[in-house]
């Protein structure tokens, strides 16, 4: 099995460059199953319906969230039935949506986490002891296991990685917006990568406006902050091949399309 995931969505810049680049990376790539993270496509703050079904549109599977899951409040309205969208399995008991999902390929079905950190974020449930049981749970279907873990501080990422290697096929971190260079594959069989990147303005400060940012750091006055709209873009992702008897990850790359890493497909 091979699986294609997109890092964070930012804005319309980022939207562009999945509606441009998904299409030319599966050609290239052959994946069976695409995911992207979606959690600031809508204007950088979370997602909306019409985005939702843009992204199914421009062909992923599984759309995973963060921490900016509920900023848009239009979600509460349809997340109960967007099947493919994937937000962290740790929220509080009751929360609208799914922290886990099935991704069917040909014969093969591959099950879709999404856990978020707690260290610099907000406080939520246990997200190692909310893996223990949704791996249990995937179990009984698949051992084919990808997790999304939207988590801010590198430690607990890794933390997480060990955790689970052995039990999972693959650990992505994202939140950050800056592809890390440490992708592996773990003693027990775990693909792990710190964070994939985002996926959006290339000139901005993590996708938004630097003038805000910049006089954020010179004065430490309240500002704005704004996906920068004008400007060069670029895509982040990995593509992973997991062993399709074992569920272990036999190989990750990474990918990075921007004016100083063209896309050649």
């Amino acid at each position: 099995m091979r699986i294609l995931f997109i890092g964070d969505i930012v804005g319309a810049p980022g939207r562009e460059m999945v509606t441009e680049y998904l299409p030319k990376l599966k050609q290239k790539f052959q994946p069976h199953i695409s995911i992207v993270n979606g959690e600031n496509a809508a204007s950088g703050k979370g997602i909306t319906e019409k985005i939702y079904k843009q992204l199914l549109e421009a062909g992923a599977q599984a759309i995973t969230m963060g921490n900016h899951t509920w900023d848009k409040k239009e979600l509460f309205e349809f997340i109960d039935d967007a099947d493919c969208m994937v937000r962290p399995a740790n929220f509080p008991e009751g929360t609208p949506g799914k922290g886990l999902v099935f991704v069917k390929s040909n014969k093969l079905t591959l099950a879709v986490i999404n856990l978020q950190g707690r260290t610099f974020l907000p406080p939520l449930d246990d997200p190692f002891r909310k893996a223990d049981a949704l791996i249990e749970e995937a179990k009984k279907k698949t051992n084919h296991i990808f997790v999304d873990f939207h988590a801010e501080a590198t430690s607990e990422k890794q933390a997480m990685a060990w955790y689970l290697d052995g039990r999972v096929s693959m650990v992505v971190g994202t939140h950050t917006h800056v592809q890390t260079a440490d992708e592996r594959v773990l003693p027990q069989g775990t693909g792990y990568i710190t964070d994939v990147g985002m996926t959006g303005p290339y000139d901005g400060i993590l996708g938004t406006d630097r003038e805000a940012v910049l006089k954020r750091f010179l004065t430490n006055l309240p500002v704005r902050f704004e996906v920068t709209k004008k400007g060069r873009t670029q895509l982040s992702a990995v593509i992973v091949d997991i062993d399709d008897t074992s569920g272990k990850t036999k190989k990750i790359d990474r990918i990075l399309i921007n004016d100083d890493h063209p896309f050649f497909g």
